[in-house]
């Protein structure tokens, strides 16, 4: 299945590669959330060629209507996570697919066609970087930490969220290496995974825009959790938190303070 899958992602690609470097109208679904009509094209065709390959599982995608979709087997899709660096060419940018198992991770595929780095991973297989196995960085110091984070489409509305994000910034920021912010959750995922980073954390977060890329950070050695240290779940937690697991603990004790 996961060979299939990167077969048609690869393709998709090509409509991201080519949107990327040409002129975009961009349509506003809320007041910093874009979308353009690349969005629309991915995600179709990575529906209709999932539907005729898989059709076990549900299709959940992030332009679409969700309402009835079941989530207990199902292909979980982002089309184009980082839809801002996308319009902007900013080379953030990828198409995120997250398979799942009984509501449990089973495949995970994030695509930056524009780098052409693919991450790939399926559960207990371990995790690789366009075929070559990646593992989460050793780095257990804190303060020489590279931490990643992004800021919330609420953030312009929602002065609660705003102030939690720069609350949170106040505090990691003096402990760390430094803070990046770089607009995809799911490479940021990718680039614990691939010992980029040490640590991630980020709210308001959707299911697509994490689904595949915690399995792929899980299976180089990682670790994610709720801010509570909980099992991070899908649809429900309102923040996401990711290490090397190393940082972990320290990091959730930052971000609680």
């Amino acid at each position: 299945m996961k060979d299939r899958l990167i077969e048609i992602i690869k393709e998709a690609g090509k409509i991201v590669y080519e949107g990327y470097f040409s002129q975009k109208d961009v349509n506003f679904k809320a007041k910093k959330d874009l979308v353009t009509k690349y969005d629309v094209a991915v995600e179709n065709f990575l529906k209709q060629e999932f539907a005729k390959e898989f059709k076990a599982f549900n299709l959940i995608a992030e332009e679409s209507d969700n309402s009835k979709a079941e989530f207990n087997n199902s292909i979980i899709i982002d089309p184009i996570d980082g839809t801002t660096n996308f319009v902007n060419q900013v080379p953030h940018t990828a198409i995120s697919v997250g398979v799942y198992k009984n509501k449990k991770p089973y495949i995970g595929i994030v695509y930056n066609p524009i780098l052409d780095e693919l991450y790939e991973a399926k559960v207990n297989k371990g995790a690789f970087l366009n075929g070559e196995k990646i593992e989460v960085s050793k780095e257990n110091d804190f303060q020489k930490s590279l931490i990643a984070t992004g800021f919330p489409y609420t953030s312009g509305t929602n002065q609660d969220d705003l102030d939690d994000v720069i609350k949170k910034i106040k505090r990691v920021l003096p402990k760390c290496q430094d803070i990046r912010r770089l607009g995809s959750a799911a490479l940021d995922l990718c680039y614990v995974a691939r010992g980029t980073y040490e640590g991630y954390y980020e709210m308001n977060l959707k299911a697509w825009d994490v689904s595949a890329g915690l399995l792929i950070l899980q299976e180089a050695g990682g670790k994610v959790t709720s801010l509570q240290n909980s099992e991070y779940k899908l649809f429900e937690d309102k923040y996401i938190v990711a290490s090397n697991g190393y940082i972990h603990k320290e990091l959730l004790e930052v971000l609680m303070k």
